[in-house]
């Protein structure tokens, strides 16, 4: 099914998955950064949890559902954030077609 899921999502099919990325909170102008790319994402994003991790590190996880193109973008847009350390895609399956 691991295939199945690639192929879909190579297809720019409709798919769920979460985008993790941890940040420095205390670069300049960030947060605001992050939560503009989050409003211009809205179509996409279900949720987002914020988890602070020392005192100058954060990590969010923000659970998408959309076509794979838009995840995608709006995970290389967090990547390309100056203050952003790390940003990956977990992506699943709505679960249409694997039955």
């Amino acid at each position: 099914r691991d295939k199945l899921v690639e192929k879909q999502w190579e297809e720019n099919e409709e798919a769920i998955g979460t985008i993790t990325f941890v940040y420095n909170h205390h670069y300049p102008k960030l947060n605001d950064k992050l939560l503009d790319i989050q409003h211009k994402f809205l179509s996409v994003i279900l949720t987002t949890t914020h988890i602070h991790l020392d005192h100058s590190l954060c990590a969010e996880t923000v659970l998408v559902r959309g076509r794979a193109q838009q995840i995608q973008n709006l995970c290389n847009t967090i990547r390309k954030q100056k203050g952003v350390l790390h940003a990956s895609i977990s992506i699943s399956s709505t679960g249409r077609n694997l039955m």
